[in-house]
Formats: structure tokens, C-alpha cells, sequence
């Protein structure tokens, strides 16, 4: 955009969130920007980058810049207005390439810069961009829409592909008439098995292709640059405003490429050979007012109350799609965007931005579906419902509640659902942005079966005392089943509802029946309440340990303090310090990081062993040595390591309630490598005894 400060008014000064990159160890490269008195022009370099690259013209997270030339503060509604009156552009930042060893980094040029700005687009997208997501939206910048997310360049590629997807299927047809099949005008979508149903199969395949290009053919992508590589637009459920951004080559055979987007379509469908062989078939109703279901069993992954606006970011692809697809489906693609008038989404923007009303319709519509899905379902098998969404938490004068859960939860029981199990499953990928945050690793699938008509009643006592009775055994379950922390309370939800959903009805004394957000509330008690109690089984430096966590993290506190706390705990300050868990030095006292324990650590040389330092030496050795290392680690521990799985589970809690991210990633790691080190950690002691009876022999 265009300098704020008059002095520089002519300038169009950049917006780079940073100036590096490759990250990679030994391979850094970074951007130097050399400025003079008329502009600026940019130069790579490699290397460790100087202090301050990181940062490139940030000022602070969101669209907080500063300007280039002058320094001056560049705040976000200016940089929206800019945007939105349409003067807002984009320069050549760096050029990547192949090269013999790796990725090259090269300094731009007038004649690269000329070539992308010289591309002249016959067609984009004019679908509207939503101008609200709950995951961020870049509307508000005037990328207004879904032509707006893609340069000339990107714009010319995707169209010739596009248009080359519908000119191929003359050729297509030939060739499966040549191929044997009959030749006649009968559509896929018919049930057409000829040569006209191949062709349109085989371009709905070749589309699948163009919507995979898109997701990395846009200025939404951003530069993975500890993995050199273009990232996908939807690394989140969202479209947010993106600074810098790579502009992958088509051609080339890498990430972003045609090819690239290609090859994974026949790689999916070849893991399939029996499917050409059995008859199948998709249909697409409203299960709010479906009437008759083909085959009653149902496993469904119902919409997130406001979480996310499917229809909305369909259209990303949808306006891609209906360009090639028109004529073979035209059904699904009649309309101009994807409709999202019955979606069941709490969107208050869809009701005039009426909360209340949102909510309203979501629950609605979701018990008029849930009620269908009981009354058809087979009572032979069970619903399973997945839910792969954290509790977002808010208190009021309850506790903590969760407004999505709790009007989900309404439906399902309103609609004569119980819950009767969970089965955690392991289904999302713990890479990319996912390792970075504290999303879920895991769906949770909530198992339920009609609720008997002569369920019985109860009070609110019946129902604590059952939870504080079921729910222990029932998380420790969870915690053997390697649940990692941070899906831990979702987890709980399945056992602690099972219990609730087992009465016709739970009463308070006042005779009022008592909500779901009551009865979560309760869960979520009981369940700090377990993790509390499995405290006692810890020895007393790693309970002094927690204790002083929860309260100073791995910061300082006073001496005085620290002894009290002891003295509590039956230990000592200068035991701890012993064992290798503290520092003390003038009146103050602070837990050790996991970086700071010595790398030459040997547990059987340790006379005061601690489940504190298992934890924290474990979490040490994969951060900086990997998961083999990590595993030989275990080994060495054995049965002193029995409680730091437990040990995780509680720090996880505590860091999740202080909002310590950088520390409840570690103690999820940990967790989540648990079964890998314990499978590397057998190997080791069975190459180890091996090797004995070997030099025995």
C-alpha cells in the first residue's frame, strides 16, 4: 500500500509479516530490503538472518506494519481502506527454483516481475468472498471475491485447465469407444456405463485435479519455509488475509503443480480395486426432512453449531467445479454458489446478526434431524455421532459451560438418543498448522442407542454420586488408551453423558430439571476432581513440583514460599535441588526447563529419582533428539517411568487452564509419541537381550 507518511505518499511501501525464507538448519536465506531515497529494491541472501528479518515490516500480530521508507506505524483500517478502494497491489519479493541440492533462492528481477504482470485472464470467479468466517476472512482487505484470491497469472493457468478438462472429453469418448464401450449418449449420472458415462466419469476425476491446483494456486497460500514448500489455502477452515504468498509454477512437477495435483486422484482410486466390481450409490437429502432411509444404520459427523460455515468456504471450489461440470451434473451445480439458506450452522450473520436467533434455528433444525435419525435407525445397531470440536468455554454463574455442546447435546437427547459409549479414534493428521496449536488429534464418537421408554428418574445427588463413582475408571480407560491431554476433557464428555443420558430426567431439589449445560458443568468438575486426586500417587518432590507449576510455572518465586510448600509436602527445597528439578540462588526459586536438565543424564545413576524428572528429561531428549533417543530413554527407565503418562495428563490441564501454549505442547507431544517410544523402547531390550545371549554364547 501506499506510504502513510506524506513525505514518502508515492512510495507503495510493502506488507511482509516476514523476511525470511528457509528456516531449514543450514540452509537459511532471508530478504534484505536495500532502500534509498526513491524506493527500495530487494536482494536474497544466504545465511543466518540479522536480527530483526524474522519480524519483516511487523509491528505486531494482524495487520500492524510499519512503513519501509520512514518507520511510520501503518495500522489495519488504513491498510483496509487502501484495500478496498482497489489500491492495494503486490511486487516480487524472491524467486525460488530447483536446484541440484535443494531449493535456490534468487533475487528478483524487472523481466520476472514484467512476465507475471503481463498475463491477461479471459475469465475469473465473481462469487462473492463471505464477508464473515469465524476462522478470519480477508474480505474486509477488498478481496471481495473468489476472482480477487488468485493473480493474472494464477487466473490464466487455472481457466486453460479448466477449458482443457471439457476439451478432452471429445477424445476421451474415442478412445472408450475404441476401448469397446458402447457408444451411446447415456449420462454418469444416469447410470450410464458407455462411452458418454466414462468420458463424464473420467472429467469429474480430471475436475477433482483442478480444485487440488486451486488450493494452491492462490494468494491465500503462504511459504512453508522450514519445508520449502507451497501450503494449501484450507491449512484451516477459513480465509484469511495472507501478506507475502508463493506463487507455485504449474509446470513444474512439484507442490502447486498440475501434475502434483493430479497424481494423488488415481493414487486414491487404485486403493479401491473392489469398488468397480459392486454397485454403489450417493444420494444427497435434507436430514431434517428425509422420510425413509435405504439402510438404517447411521454414522454421521453432524455440523458444529457456529464453528464452521461448510457452504460458505465450498465455494472456493464450487466456482471452479461448476465451470467444468455444468453440463455433467447439472443438478448439483444449478445454482450460481453452493445454497446456504437450510445449512445447519449458528451463523448470526444468516438472521440479521440475531444470536439468539441463530441458536434458535441451529437447535431446531438439529433435533428435527436427530429425531429422524432415531425414529428410522436400526434398533439393532447403534448411532455413532463423531465430534472432532473442542468445548469452547465461557462461565457464567454455572461454571463453565459450553454453549455449541450444550445445544447439541440438547438435540441428541431431545431426540430420545442415550449415549451408551465413546470410541476415541485417531483420525486428524498432527502436522502442519494442526502441531502448532492446541486443536484435537482425535474425533471423539459418541455411541448411542435409543433411550428405553421406562428409563428411570433421578436427583441431582444421584447423578454426582455416579459420576464420582464411573467416570475415574472410566477416564483411566482413556489415559491407557494413549487419549492424548488435549483431548482429554472432549473424551469425558462420552462416559460422563452416558450417565446422564441413562434417566428419563435429572432434578435438581427444587424439582427443576436439570439442563445439559448443568450436567456438563458436573462432568468437567468431576473430571479436575480425578485429575487432582491422581496426585496422591506421585512421590512428594514431583507433588511439590505441580503444586509450584500451577502456580509460578518455570518462573522465579519466593524462597520462603517454596520451603512452606515443602514443609506441606513432606520435602524439601535443597532435597530438590539435589535431585535436579530446582534452582535456588538468592532467595528465589524456580522449577528447571526441560532445556536446561544435563544431556548426559543416567537414571540408574539417579539416587533420588522423581516422576517430575522422568517427564521433563523425556520431553528434553524428543524435543532436541528425536523419538529413537527419546525411546532408549525409556528403556533405560523401565518401571520408573510408570506414572509420567499420568504426571502429562495433569500438567496439560493446568498449562490449558493458564493458557501456557508452549508448555501444553510439549506434554501432548510426549503423550501422543508415547505408544511409538514404547513399541522403539521393546526393540531396544530385545536387540539388548539378544546381544547378552549372543556374548554369552
Amino acid at each position: 500500500v501506499r506510504s502513510p507518511n506524506p513525505a514518502f505518499g508515492t512510495v507503495e511501501v510493502p506488507l511482509i509479516s516476514t523476511f525470511m525464507l528457509s528456516t531449514k538448519k543450514g540452509k537459511e536465506a532471508y530478504v534484505e530490503p536495500v532502500v534509498d531515497a526513491d524506493g527500495y529494491r530487494f536482494t536474497v541472501k544466504a545465511g543466518p538472518p540479522p536480527p530483526g528479518a524474522k519480524a519483516g515490516t511487523k509491528l505486531a500480530r494482524g495487520a500492524h506494519f510499519r512503513c519501509l521508507m520512514s518507520g511510520t506505524p501503518i495500522e489495519p483500517a488504513y491498510i483496509k481502506a487502501e484495500g478496498t478502494a482497489g489500491r492495494m497491489g503486490a511486487r516480487l519479493l524472491a524467486v525460488v527454483a530447483a536446484g541440484d541440492h535443494g531449493r535456490v533462492y534468487l533475487s528478483p528481477t524487472d523481466e520476472h516481475e514484467t512476465a507475471a504482470l503481463r498475463a491477461r485472464p479471459e475469465w475469473k470467479p465473481e462469487a462473492s468472498v463471505p464477508e464473515r468466517l469465524t476462522g478470519g476472512t480477508c474480505y474486509g482487505y477488498g478481496l471481495t471475491t473468489f476472482g480477487d484470491l488468485f493473480t493474472s497469472r494464477q487466473l490464466v493457468a487455472l481457466t486453460t485447465f479448466s477449458d482443457l478438462v471439457i476439451e478432452t472429453r471429445d477424445r476421451i469418448r474415442q478412445d472408450a469407444a475404441a476401448a469397446g464401450l458402447t457408444d451411446d449418449d447415456q449420462p454418469v449420472r444416469g447410470g450410464g456405463t458407455g462411452s458418454n458415462a466414462y468420458t463424464e466419469a473420467v472429467s469429474l476425476y480430471l475436475s477433482c485435479g483442478i480444485s487440488r491446483l486451486a488450493n494452491r494456486l492462490a494468494t491465500i497460500c503462504v511459504w512453508n519455509r522450514p519445508g520449502e514448500k507451497v501450503e494449501q489455502v484450507f491449512a484451516r477452515q477459513a480465509i484469511p488475509m495472507t501478506w507475502d504468498y508463493p506463487e507455485a509454477n504449474p509446470f513444474s512437477g512439484k507442490t502447486g503443480s498440475w501434475s502434483g495435483s493430479l497424481d494423488w486422484i488415481p493414487e486414491a482410486m487404485e486403493l479401491f480395486p473392489e469398488m468397480a466390481s459392486r454397485k454403489s450409490a450417493a444420494e444427497q437429502q435434507d436430514a431434517v426432512s428425509h422420510t425413509q432411509m435405504a439402510t438404517p444404520i447411521v454414522s454421521t459427523d453432524p455440523p458444529y453449531f457456529d464453528n464452521i460455515g461448510y457452504a460458505d468456504l465450498s465455494d472456493f471450489f464450487y466456482v471452479w467445479l461448476r465451470r467444468t461440470l455444468r453440463s455433467v451434473l447439472p443438478d448439483v451445480f444449478a445454482t450460481i454458489t453452493v445454497p446456504k439458506a437450510e445449512e445447519l450452522v449458528a451463523s448470526p450473520y444468516r438472521h440479521s446478526n440475531n444470536k439468539a436467533h441463530a441458536e434458535a434455528f441451529f437447535m431446531k433444525g438439529m433435533s428435527q434431524a436427530m429425531r429422524r435419525l432415531a425414529e428410522q435407525t436400526h434398533s439393532g445397531f447403534p448411532t455413532t455421532i463423531y465430534y472432532a470440536f473442542k468445548q469452547s468455554e465461557e462461565r457464567d454463574e454455572r461454571g463453565v459451560s459450553s454453549t455449541g455442546w450444550e445445544t447439541f447435546l440438547e438435540a441428541v437427547i431431545a431426540a430420545g438418543f442415550a449415549v451408551t459409549g465413546t470410541w476415541p479414534m485417531r483420525t486428524e493428521r498432527p502436522t502442519g498448522v494442526k502441531a502448532a496449536v492446541n486443536s484435537l488429534a482425535s474425533s471423539i464418537v459418541l455411541v448411542c442407542r435409543r433411550r428405553p421408554a421406562d428409563a428411570p428418574l433421578a436427583t441431582r445427588r444421584n447423578l454426582v454420586d455416579a459420576l464420582q463413582e464411573e467416570l475415574p475408571p472410566a477416564l483411566v480407560h482413556l489415559q491407557r488408551a494413549n487419549i492424548a491431554p488435549v483431548d482429554l476433557a472432549q473424551a469425558a464428555i462420552g462416559p460422563g453423558m452416558a450417565i446422564f443420558t441413562r434417566y428419563a430426567k435429572v432434578l435438581d431439589p427444587a424439582g427443576r430439571r436439570i439442563t445439559v449445560g448443568e450436567a456438563l458443568s458436573l462432568i468437567n468438575q468431576t473430571l479436575d476432581e480425578i485429575l487432582a486426586a491422581q496426585e496422591g500417587e506421585f512421590d512428594a518432590d514431583s507433588r511439590w513440583a505441580l503444586a509450584w507449576f500451577d502456580q509460578h510455572g518455570f518462573d522465579a518465586g519466593e524462597y520462603g514460599s517454596a520451603e512452606t510448600l515443602a514443609t506441606a509436602k513432606n520435602t524439601s527445597v535443597s532435597g530438590m535441588v539435589q535431585a535436579g528439578i530446582l534452582h535456588a540462588q538468592a532467595g528465589r526459586v524456580r522449577l528447571l526447563r526441560p532445556r536446561e536438565l544435563p544431556g548426559d543424564w543416567d537414571p540408574k545413576a539417579d539416587d533420588r529419582l522423581t516422576t517430575w524428572e522422568v517427564v521433563h528429561h523425556l520431553v528434553r531428549a524428543l524435543e532436541q533428539r528425536g523419538e529413537e533417543k527419546t525411546a532408549e530413554l525409556l528403556y533405560q527407565l523401565r518401571g520408573a517411568a510408570g506414572g509420567a503418562r499420568e504426571l502429562c495428563y495433569r500438567l496439560y490441564a493446568i498449562c490449558e487452564r493458564k493458557q501456557r501454549a508452549a508448555e501444553a505442547l510439549d506434554y501432548n507431544g510426549l503423550v501422543q509419541a508415547w505408544p511409538e517410544l514404547s513399541r522403539l523402547a521393546v526393540s531396544e531390550a530385545r536387540m539388548r537381550q539378544t546381544e547378552m545371549s549372543l556374548n554369552a554364547d
